[in-house]
């Protein structure tokens, strides 16, 4: 069953997710900041390109959202051209943008008001994940609502759960970013014994990503963490954000995250060094350096 859907934020994740639902057989119509990104896209793909998130959203039954921070969503979702503006009653938003939990339960209030559904559904996976249709979802609302777009999401999807009311989407997600951080703090010590051992480290992970301590981080970054490559993947400056969030929230649940925190202020460095840009895996350079 097809559906006329809209994309808001056509990046390294949103350009190819809203390929995967023109591909499907969707009416989709996107918007991006960068109209000349929008009007690439609907060149690549049957669809077509909006002016406005309004323009997007009008007369659809799901509206698609994946955008870079909070300030971000809210500035496509509200106001006189936002997506709240052009929503149908009874059509969905859905959120991919990672976000704080309290934003999402804000625009499940907004949607609500306005005669809309709002499901949270933060994706990891990376850019890799998105182009191959095989992202993790993670999704906060009621579950008839989620019941709906699942179907639709499933286009570019390896795994999608409702873990429960809105927000939990987003703290999922927190959890899944303190996972990576806390691998990619024991992956870069570990590769440096290695390293000073003697060891070939293509050979280790070879070896050790069969056993109990393989991982994603391992098989896709350890090799080019050896390198000294880390020009590509998800940027610092977006995992220090998604940190803050883990942070914030612990704060408010009562718990200390110690090395959560160690994770964050060794990013914190590199992002004074220039890095910001680079994969999260760089994080290799900050215990490297902590070693002199």
């Amino acid at each position: 069953m097809t559906h006329k859907v809209a994309f808001i934020g056509l990046g390294v994740m949103g350009y190819p997710m809203a390929g995967y639902l023109s591909k499907a057989g969707h009416q989709t119509k996107v918007f991006n900041r960068t109209l000349a990104k929008a009007a690439q896209w609907a060149g690549e793909y049957q669809g077509e390109a909006c002016d406005t998130p309004k323009q997007a959203a009008a007369d659809c039954d799901v509206v698609f959202v994946c955008v870079g921070n909070d300030d971000d969503v809210r500035s496509v979702v509200y106001g006189e051209d936002g997506i709240l503006a052009g929503l149908k009653p009874g059509a969905v938003l859905v959120d991919h943008t990672t976000t704080s939990a309290e934003l999402a339960i804000e625009l499940a209030k907004s949607a609500a008001k306005n005669g809309n559904q709002f499901i949270d559904a933060p994706v990891s996976g990376g850019q890799a994940g998105a182009e191959n249709g095989v992202l993790t979802i993670m999704c906060g609302g009621e579950q008839s609502v989620f019941d709906a777009v699942a179907p639709i999401m499933d286009v570019y999807a390896k795994q999608m759960t409702l873990l429960g009311e809105n927000g939990q989407g987003q703290r999922c997600k927190m959890v899944n970013q303190i996972c990576i951080g806390g691998i990619l703090q024991g992956l870069s010590e570990a590769l440096l014994l290695a390293q000073k051992s003697g060891l070939d480290i293509e050979q280790v992970v070879d070896t050790l990503k069969h056993g109990a301590a393989g991982s994603w981080q391992m098989e896709n970054r350890a090799v080019t963490m050896s390198q000294d490559k880390f020009d590509f993947g998800f940027a610092i400056d977006w995992m220090r954000k998604d940190l803050g969030f883990c942070l914030n929230e612990a704060e408010r649940v009562g718990l200390e995250l110690p090395l959560t925190k160690k994770v964050d202020e060794q990013y914190a460095e590199l992002q004074q060094d220039g890095l910001g840009r680079m994969d999260t895996s760089v994080l290799f350079k900050a215990v490297a350096k902590n070693q002199k």
